[in-house]
């Protein structure tokens, strides 16, 4: 029965992301989703990278691990399901949420961007000095 429930409440989110989302929002999508995971990165504030890694996972945004770290960037790989809608949904909500998470744990200026892949999402997050 909870795989049931798991597949309906993927569908619902796939729904909204894919159909809904977009058809609100227009060619202001990514900046919206952008703004808005940086909104939610501040509601719900990580401590460490794990604490990043965990909401991922508890949000239904895919399996992230922490790929590597130099001077002034981060690379997260993001692994994406083999459903094509989940292949084809925009990253930028995740990408602004990365972004102020390492904003707050580094203390400076940050951004993301997203290198897409066929079976993997890089997101880089670049930090000012």
């Amino acid at each position: 029965m909870e795989e049931k429930e798991n597949n309906n409440s993927n569908f619902s989110y796939t729904l909204l992301r894919n159909t809904l989302i977009p058809e609100l929002l227009g060619q202001e999508e990514a900046d919206i989703l952008y703004w808005g995971g940086k909104t939610i990165a501040r509601k719900y504030p990580a401590e460490n990278i794990e604490d990043i890694l965990t909401f991922f996972q508890k949000a239904g945004w895919g399996e992230l691990t922490a790929a590597k770290e130099k001077r002034r960037e981060f690379h997260f790989d993001l692994k994406l399901p083999q459903a094509k809608e989940h292949q084809e949904m925009d990253r930028h909500l995740e990408a602004g949420f990365l972004a102020e998470q390492i904003e707050k744990l580094k203390g400076k200026t940050a951004e993301t961007y997203i290198m897409e892949k066929k079976k993997q999402i890089t997101f880089e997050v670049h930090w000012d000095r």
